[in-house]
């Protein structure tokens, strides 16, 4: 193992067979990036190690990503249709950490080496992460790697399957989701109305504020023929046919606010154009539509925002997302303007400015060594990973300060997790090699047994509590539990039970609190 005596060559050799071994897929199932931690062990069984700068390196690269992607996601979970899905999400991690509680004290693990099984059995890299900076990361690692390929296999198996060993009718959980959806967000309709009342005629949009007054969203007006889009200075007149967007109920509303429908159509005009846009530019991002002057200037109407998959319906106060799909109806003049102020480039979206990621990162290291008194005797700090994963939290919630962008695209995102995931792994994997035979010898496969018992018990959980007692429909209910094991594996194989979005929501709803949950709860196991 001469060769592996320098750094750089040891770990490009153990991520380069790391992910060929993740990449092997047995009847669908991989380990992924994951894979990475079991070459490293056995590289570090033989000798080899690497410097400790990897894994801080890793965490911080790991933690800042994880917290740039939950931010938005976690302050907004708890909105009333999430709490209940919440409410589930709190029972399986409480389920998964109450086993392994009891498997410490009943048969008298060490915490460490509970904490890997637990971080294994439930999928978490992050949980993983964090128990590593304060505990025994050789434990922790064997322990990781003991329960995780279980954990990966049971719950992909479980989403798979678990509708036809519980005699569950997919059908009808679909058709029960697609009510539930109309019900609380009902589809956008378009419709035409006559402006007839006369408490509207002469004033301008901007003084009836019928966007904040109905929630719907006039772009396109005909009068003498003639197909305009309006603006707030857009003063209605007696027989304009107005087109408008929203919801049939405040469609209705805005009847009667401003006159009967009608199946006139207004025509298309050759000086306007209906276009979406991706807004890439950095500079015009997180302010509201009433804040973003450019758009008046230029006559541009925003119709409709794309943003996570989710169709929204704008008003003035909507903020534009880095990311967004707008729709625009503006003249065909201002569309080039309208291109370069929007960015409207998929090249810009993915570009890497590294600025908001050192000052980010140097604010949570800061913020993770302020050390606060509990006692007279004791004192608390948030450590390394504590503080920059709160700090890219809030971060991400602010947006952006000043000409600094904080959020960052997807792809760089995933970029950044994944780079940093490769160096933490690595170098706990190789330090966890070097005691790897004297633990296995000491706790012998014991620990694989309770790694199925932490994995079985949260799923059980999550069938019982979330179908029987808070009666949540069963495809969300496959979506917590895969989003409260963070495990993105199990999300996909849900694809082939249904084909609804009820599983992807209900993840997205649970995953960015259960990923902060996991990383605090690991970190107070592996101090028992």
């Amino acid at each position: 193992m001469e060769i592996f005596t320098t750094d750089y060559v040891a770990f490009f050799t153990i991520v380069a067979l790391g992910i060929i071994l993740g990449s092997v897929r047995i009847k669908g199932l991989s380990l992924d990036a994951s894979a990475i931690i079991f070459v490293a062990m056995a590289f570090g069984h033989y000798g080899v190690s690497l410097p400790p700068i990897f894994q801080q390196v890793g965490l911080i690269f790991f933690m800042f990503s994880v917290g740039i992607q939950a931010g938005p996601g976690f302050f907004g979970a708890f909105s009333t249709t999430g709490i209940k899905l919440l409410k589930l999400s709190g029972i399986i991690i409480a389920s998964a950490l109450i086993t392994t509680i009891s498997i410490i004290y009943f048969f008298n693990v060490d915490s460490a080496m509970a904490t890997g099984i637990f971080t294994g059995a439930i999928t978490s890299a992050s949980g993983l992460a964090a128990a590593a900076e304060i505990g025994d990361p050789h434990l922790i690692a064997i322990g990781f790697g003991l329960a995780y390929p279980f954990g990966i296999i049971s719950i992909i198996l479980f989403v798979r399957l678990s509708a036809s060993f519980l005699r569950i009718d997919i059908q009808k959980e679909e058709l029960k989701h697609r009510e539930d959806v109309l019900m609380h967000h009902p589809e956008p309709e378009q419709r035409n109305f006559v402006v007839e009342n006369p408490n509207v005629i002469g004033k301008t949009l901007s003084e009836l504020n019928i966007r904040g007054v109905t929630h719907t969203n006039i772009f396109k007006i005909l009068r003498d023929k003639t197909a305009i889009t309006p603006t707030g200075n857009t003063t209605l007149e007696r027989n304009d046919i107005i087109r408008a967007s929203g919801t049939s109920k405040d469609l209705n509303t805005l009847s009667y606010f401003i006159g009967p429908a009608t199946d006139i159509e207004i025509p298309e005009s050759q000086k306007y154009i209906v276009r979406r846009f991706l807004i890439s530019n950095r500079k015009n991002v997180e302010k509201t539509i009433a804040d973003s002057h450019f758009l008046q200037n230029l006559n541009a109407t925003v119709t409709a925002i794309r943003r996570a998959g989710v169709d929204l319906i704008p008003d003035a106060g909507t903020y534009l997302r880095l990311g967004d799909k707008v729709t625009i109806s503006a003249p065909v003049e201002n569309i080039p303007e309208l291109s370069k102020m929007l960015g409207d480039s998929r090249a810009e979206l993915d570009h890497l400015d590294f600025l908001p990621i050192a000052v980010g990162v140097l604010l949570g290291v800061f913020l993770g060594q302020l050390r606060f008194p509990i006692r007279p005797d004791v004192e608390f700090s948030l450590g390394l990973t504590g503080g920059v994963l709160i700090v890219a939290l809030l971060l991400s919630k602010i947006g952006k300060t000043g000409p600094v962008v904080w959020s960052i695209s997807h792809t760089t995102n995933q970029f950044l997790r994944k780079l940093g995931l490769l160096f933490f792994m690595a170098y706990i994997g190789t330090e966890a090699g070097k005691t790897l035979g004297t633990t296995v010898a000491e706790y012998g496969f014991s620990m694989i047994w309770m790694g199925a018992l932490i994995s079985l018990v949260p799923m059980i959980s999550a069938v019982f509590f979330g179908s029987r007692i808070l009666k949540i429909n069963y495809l969300s209910v496959l979506g917590v539990l895969s989003g409260s094991m963070t495990s993105s594996p199990a999300l996909s194989a849900v694809e082939s039970v249904s084909k609804t979005s009820a599983p992807q929501e209900a993840y997205t709803t649970v995953y960015p609190i259960s990923l902060v949950l996991i990383i605090i709860l690991s970190q107070i196991l592996v101090a028992l």
